[in-house]
């Protein structure tokens, strides 16, 4: 690691990181990880926009400082949280803002102009697309680097907002791979569900959220007829809850998938790797992702991934060359390929050969690739050179 005469301090703005778990908190925790890893006497003072508190057993160091916003009425969390950011700038200039999502970006603009405080945006997916809000887009200019998740969101932002392909850097999501290895179907997810232990098995993890509903398991769910007709004792699992579960009972209701479809709900953090293994094929034709970590937690496992190839799922299955991509909109398509993968026949050979497949996600998508990737984008900046905290 690269040595330096004096301290950095560095703030990270973040919308909340403890108290809901998704793709965004997921990836500004290991940032924050990446960073105290890459550079440990670095300061690190986090403003977190919803949260309430922190949680030490996550995020342990003695560099981190919190200022959190979610004890507040909603209405005030805004308005605060920007007093926040502007005072804590004011009262101990960082070398660096990183901000946690491009909501923040006008702030960190009106400090920049203040302070000359050079900031970073970080971009994931539907937060960057098609943006209007003009201080948003002015923000996306005047940064010092904009670092996006994956290809294609960088793609669609330099073609949307005309920014300078120099300006955006990559750093793509990155997964516990640990915590998902290959195995056996477990015989009490076998029992829990009622199936055969031989039975063809498709999967979907995530959120079952009215606002998610691009994730595609509707477009599964109309694909099911077809592919019955070939394999009839096909079985779909959807993991997740949400608000959206009520409308998804009454479409397997009207498709009359009943006897096919399990809706498992919630499931824990430590049952996960066991659903990934229980299935033949994870699914999520999706059309709205920033990347998808649950895309690479399958391939640990092992399993042949069909993604969407109208977003984020690109970058996750490598341009295919780790599972397969369809049109999302296409239901004939849907099932067609997962008719080939179950059949065996899909012209990718490389989703039959799981230990291979285990093998290239991980070399390409360990933490420790992000880890160096985040370090060398920090180290070749000029960000080192200008520190003069003390």
């Amino acid at each position: 690691m690269q040595k330096t005469k004096n301290v950095m301090y560095f703030h990270l703005w973040v919308p909340n990181l403890f108290e809901f778990k998704g793709g965004i908190q997921v990836y500004l925790q290991d940032v924050i990880k990446a960073l105290i890893n890459e550079f440990p006497s670095l300061g690190l003072s986090i403003f977190d926009k919803l949260d309430k508190h922190s949680s030490p057993e996550q995020l342990p160091s003695q560099n981190l400082t919190f200022v959190f916003s979610g004890n507040l009425p909603r209405f005030l969390q805004t308005p605060y949280f920007s007093i926040t950011l502007i005072s804590g700038v004011l009262k101990k200039k960082p070398n660096l803002i990183l901000c946690g999502h491009i909501n923040f970006s006008p702030v960190a603009l009106f400090l920049h102009r203040l302070t000359r405080i050079p900031y970073w945006i970080i971009v994931y997916g539907t937060d960057a697309w098609e943006v209007r809000d003009p201080g948003k887009i002015q923000a996306l200019h005047s940064a010092d680097k904009v670092i996006s998740i994956g290809t294609y969101t960088r793609d669609r932002i330099i073609k949307e907002q005309k920014i300078s392909l120099d300006k955006i850097s990559l750093l793509p999501v990155t997964f516990d791979a640990k915590q998902f290895k290959i195995s056996p179907k477990p015989d009490y997810l076998i029992q829990r569900y009622s199936l055969e232990p031989k039975q063809p098995i498709l999967l979907t993890v995530g959120r079952l959220s009215s606002s998610d509903r691009y994730k595609g398991y509707d477009q599964i769910l109309h694909a099911l007829p077809e592919i019955r007709s070939s394999i009839p004792n096909i079985h779909y699992i959807l993991v997740g809850q949400g608000d959206d579960r009520p409308r998804i009972e009454q479409l397997i209701h009207q498709l009359n998938l009943q006897d096919c479809v399990t809706l498992a709900g919630f499931v824990p953090d430590r049952e996960l790797c066991d659903h990934y293994n229980l299935c033949d094929v994870f699914v999520m034709p999706s059309k709205g992702e920033g990347f998808g970590i649950v895309y690479l937690e399958a391939l640990a496992c092992g399993k042949p991934t069909l993604g969407g190839n109208q977003d984020g799922a690109i970058d996750a299955l490598c341009q295919g060359e780790l599972g397969a991509l369809v049109d999302p909109d296409d239901l004939e398509a849907i099932a067609k390929t997962i008719l080939q993968i179950l059949q065996g026949t899909y012209p990718n050979s490389l989703i039959y050969q799981p230990e291979l497949l285990r093998q290239k996600v991980i070399e390409k998508f360990s933490f420790e690739c992000f880890q160096k990737t985040l370090g060398d984008l920090i180290k070749n900046s000029e960000i080192l050179e200008s520190n003069s905290n003390p």
